[in-house]
């Protein structure tokens, strides 16, 4: 895909060329107000490019407690710079915290910052902090977004040392395919820097600003892709060393040593995982640096991708568990209770509890009970013999007795199972892009060696939060009694987890929660049958996937979390 700055583009959050992800530029994920204006050096170390000059407006004249739209009550600035101003907000009307940026509406870049923010928007990839509204009012304009308390700056996190190696694994691969599918819509960030990264409170990495961070400030690059790969590569060094990997320091971290140039991070820090530091150093691979072991360098965010899939996958590691502390009995359990407390330092001797019935008493209780098993135990033998000698009685009787009605309506036999002819189908996209249109028809076309194919992703077997499923919505002709689904697939493994919902027609009016459940199943293996409860009538069904297992590389994608439909035979 030829790269491109479009005003979209020239938006974009941090150094470099990277999706539309339009989100909180100088609000904190926790809240907390930083100082962004560092950021311009660290811009210049990585030979980004550098601000246009601000347009001489003024910024508005704005404080705490003012209403934007009789809804966004401002609550604190965090930012104020190049005639623009990021608050902490309040959306009154859905009684939520928001972040905005506001800029005069004759101010150079207000233009691109709106135009910024909507192509941000439009994008709705959960892996970015998302644009709420985009909005010209009089003499101002102001771009609104969502805030997240529950998440931590990458910098944050990294003031206290390296990260671990699963989450700097998870970090790359999370951000690389972001901004991979940013690209592919023809969006950049271009100030991708360790503040525009987040970690939420569940694992999950997001990233905010897209393109409007960069609209702010007026970047722009002629190889965006290059430029956000070359930020990732950045913040992956970051994350295994603490440094950063230039000779300026830059958002709270020191660079390299000066006139050593840019060595690979297992060669700054011990431990560094081999394989991470490769791949930081392809990344980086620009204005002649070089990756180690002479591997090729990465030069869009797919490429990264690409690399990151063909990595052995980078395990969690193992849960600790602490043992439990040692119980503790009170001086009630321990028989002291109304006893006076012995003075310190006394040593005081603990009794020895006798032997148990070992006394006259104790051993007349144990022959009195070992007498009443015996008994009981002969009796229970003898009810048990009359019981079985009295039902075989009966048996005999009951052959000799017995006639056959043949209309006998409690030996009904279940109805017979037949096949359902698919009269039609397409492809169902909840959330972004779809997957093989073209190929759903393959799925019942009789002949098993073709197939309908998801996409392939980084990480799973789950397919959130890349995308909430995907799957397939077909058409019986008419509404039909449906009780079972077998399912044909390619790839084995754990795990594929199918739903099969009842809709209203091949483009439904609603989403997964508007829909009827008839089954769900969970495979390891090829096939898959899901039965339901009880048969449902419906003329067109969902098939559902929301987890597929990990597959090797093969003709069409590299390895990965990823599944494809064979065949699909419904009954009912």
């Amino acid at each position: 895909m030829a790269e491109r700055s479009t005003a979209a583009v020239d938006v974009a959050d941090n150094s470099g060329d990277e999706p539309l992800t339009a989100q909180a530029d100088q609000s904190t994920a926790d809240g907390v107000a930083n100082n962004r204006e560092r950021e311009t050096d660290s811009d210049e170390a990585q030979g980004s490019p550098t601000s246009e000059d601000s347009g001489k407006a003024s910024p508005p004249e704005l404080h705490s407690g003012h209403k934007l739209a009789r809804r966004y009550r401002l609550e604190e600035c965090v930012t104020r710079l190049d005639g623009f101003s990021s608050w902490r907000a309040v959306d009154e009307k859905l009684r939520r915290a928001v972040g905005v940026h506001i800029l005069p509406a004759d101010h150079t870049r207000a233009r691109s910052v709106l135009a910024a923010a909507r192509s941000s928007a439009l994008l709705g990839d959960p892996r970015f902090v998302q644009v709420l509204d985009a909005v010209e009012d009089n003499d101002i304009v102001y771009v609104v977004h969502e805030w997240l308390p529950d998440a931590t700056e990458l910098t944050a996190l990294l003031a206290s040392g390296p990260l671990e190696v699963y989450d700097a694994y998870q970090m790359v691969s999370q951000v690389a395919g972001a901004m991979a599918a940013a690209h592919r819509e023809g969006l950049a960030h271009l100030r991708l820097s360790p503040t525009a990264v987040l970690r939420t409170s569940t694992g999950q990495w997001r990233i905010r600003g897209l393109a409007v961070n960069a609209a702010l400030r007026g970047i722009s690059s002629d190889t965006p892709q290059r430029t956000d790969t070359e930020a990732i590569g950045a913040l992956l060094y970051a994350t295994l060393t603490q440094r950063w990997p230039y000779e300026s320091d830059a958002h709270g971290l020191a660079g390299l040593p000066k006139d050593i140039g840019l060595i690979p991070p297992d060669q700054v820090r011990a431990g560094v995982h081999r394989g991470l530091s490769e791949l930081a150093m392809r990344a980086l691979a620009n204005d002649g640096a070089t990756a180690s072991r002479h591997e090729t360098p990465c030069t869009t965010p797919e490429e990264l991708v690409k690399a990151i899939g063909e990595m052995p996958r980078i395990r969690p590691p193992e849960p600790t568990y602490a043992a439990p502390p040692q119980y503790q009995r009170t001086a009630y359990q321990q028989g002291a209770y109304g006893r006076p407390a012995p003075h310190p330092g006394a040593t005081q001797p603990v009794p020895t509890p006798p032997p148990p019935l070992q006394s006259r008493t104790g051993k007349a209780l144990k022959w009195s009970v070992s007498a009443l098993l015996i008994a009981a135990l002969g009796l229970g033998s003898w009810q048990l013999a009359d019981a079985i000698m009295e039902r075989g009685g009966k048996a005999d009787d009951q052959n000799q007795t017995q006639t056959t009605d043949g209309d006998d309506k409690n030996d009904e036999q279940p109805k017979p199972v037949k096949p359902i002819s698919i009269q039609g189908s397409q492809e169902y996209v909840a959330e972004g892009s779809a997957q093989a249109p073209g190929d759903v028809a393959k799925t019942y076309d009789g002949d098993p060696s073709t197939y309908w194919r998801t996409n392939r992703y980084n990480d799973g077997p789950t397919l959130a939060p890349y995308k909430p499923g995907v799957g397939i919505v077909y058409d019986l002709g008419s509404a039909k009694e449906l009780s079972t689904a077998s399912i044909g697939l390619r790839y084995a493994g754990d795990h594929t987890t199918v739903h099969l919902y009842a809709t209203d027609s091949l483009s439904p009016s609603t989403g997964i929660d508007g829909m009827k459940e008839i089954a769900t199943a969970t495979t390891s293996g090829t096939s898959l049958t899901a039965k339901a409860a009880k048969p449902l009538k419906t003329q067109y069904v969902l098939l559902w996937i929301t987890a597929v297992p990990s597959a090797p590389s093969d003709g069409y994608s590299g390895a990965g979390y990823k599944q494809a439909v064979t065949d699909v035979t419904f009954k009912g």
